[in-house]
């Protein structure tokens, strides 16, 4: 029932009427809503309706030190939180002239991949939950604490690990540490084949996710789709190999695609970079076995008075949701001038999510949500 206060958007057909969809959802990672307009259980227009969340991360960072931003961007995307902190250390670096060591870097990129793993086996989870396959959640919440207990071990926290900083990382890695993580990746591996059991051959999955919330190449192009999204299109696009940084030209992985462009297909592409990130993390274990030296920059200045030098920089990483970039303005003091995200999530929990959802029905439009794997806070920055 609406309020005798409610009026609707605009003046809606004789068999139209509209609800709210949020602002808390399991569609969604976090808090966000929908306004829908259904023609009986079809989609006839939605709107995106945010902030709900955590807002003004990019004013807030011009307001804090540079080095104080290290606590707050994490917090821009929960389940996957390392690219933001990888991603602002690099804009950061980058304006400071400052060099990574070797052993740092190959941290960084077993921390991103990590990173990776948690947040996709979350999307699995949160995917099958919206259609009633709660058994999916609760294995992919369980194998991805096990996840958070290694990052626990290297940085103190669970998920704000506030870990990568500029110059390198905070510290190197616990003894035996990284035959912990072999171990927990022989785990993922002989977990896989029981996920495809429950999940990916499922036939109600298949039926639930094969040609909905389709679209086709060009229309993700035109609409600015990056990531797994854009590659279930068939384009394989990814920063890593399109535009290294860090070491991953060092690295030997595939770019998965896949052709439906629909909910499947980008459960399909995320379960394969699972795959491929457990193969990345192999090859990085072997490298630390070998690289020692230095993990931070030992002669960084006081970090409450860093003045970082005039300039602009801006930097890009592939997270889990797409391609993320910081654009960074300096003018010479403690603080940055200007700083912007570019998040895929912007992009994919509005336009995108907004276009894909019409002539669907209502009970899709969890799926679709997830199926873009958005971070709300994120849309809110």
């Amino acid at each position: 029932m609406y309020s005798e206060n409610y009026r609707p958007t605009e003046q809606l057909a004789s068999h139209e009427f509209e609800l709210y969809f949020g602002p808390n959802h399991p569609g969604i990672e976090g808090n966000y809503a929908l306004k829908v307009r259904l023609n009986g259980d079809q989609v006839v227009k939605i709107t995106a309706d945010g902030g709900y969340l955590h807002r003004g991360f990019e004013k807030l960072m011009e307001e804090r030190l540079w080095i104080q931003n290290v606590a707050l961007v994490p917090r821009i995307c929960v389940p996957d939180p390392v690219p933001m902190e990888e991603t602002y250390a690099r804009v950061v670096e980058m304006l400071g002239g400052l060099e990574v060591p070797e052993r740092a870097q190959w941290i960084r990129v077993m921390m991103l991949e990590m990173s990776r793993i948690c947040a996709h086996i979350f999307t699995f989870g949160g995917n099958a939950a919206t259609i009633g396959q709660y058994s999916n959640m609760f294995w992919g919440v369980s194998d991805r604490d096990r996840i958070l207990d290694l990052f626990e071990e290297v940085t103190g926290a669970r998920v704000y690990h506030m870990y990568v900083t500029p110059g390198g990382v905070r510290r190197d890695l616990p003894d035996g540490f990284l035959a912990r993580l072999s171990q927990l990746l022989d785990y993922l591996d002989a977990r896989l084949p029981e996920y495809e059991d429950l999940f990916f051959d499922n036939p109600v999955v298949q039926q639930r996710g094969k040609n909905v919330g389709k679209m086709t190449q060009e229309q993700a192009l035109e609409w600015g789709v990056t990531g797994p999204n854009l590659r279930a299109c068939g384009l394989p696009y990814d920063v890593r190999r399109n535009d290294p940084y860090l070491v991953y030209e060092q690295l030997e992985f595939d770019i998965p695609i896949e052709q439906g462009g629909d909910v499947f297909a980008r459960m399909l592409v995320r379960r394969a970079e699972l795959i491929q990130s457990i193969r990345i993390l192999r090859q990085v274990i072997e490298k630390l076995h070998v690289i020692k030296g230095a993990v931070r920059r030992c002669h960084l200045p006081n970090p409450l008075a860093w003045n970082i030098p005039e300039g602009d920089a801006y930097a890009r990483t592939e997270s889990s949701k797409g391609e993320l970039a910081f654009y960074a303005v300096s003018n010479g003091t403690a603080k940055p001038w200007r700083v912007h995200v570019r998040g895929p999530s912007s992009m994919h929990a509005v336009q995108v999510l907004e276009k894909l959802c019409i002539g669907q029905r209502v009970e899709d439009i969890a799926q679709i949500m997830f199926s873009l794997d958005a971070c709300p806070p994120e849309v809110d920055r």
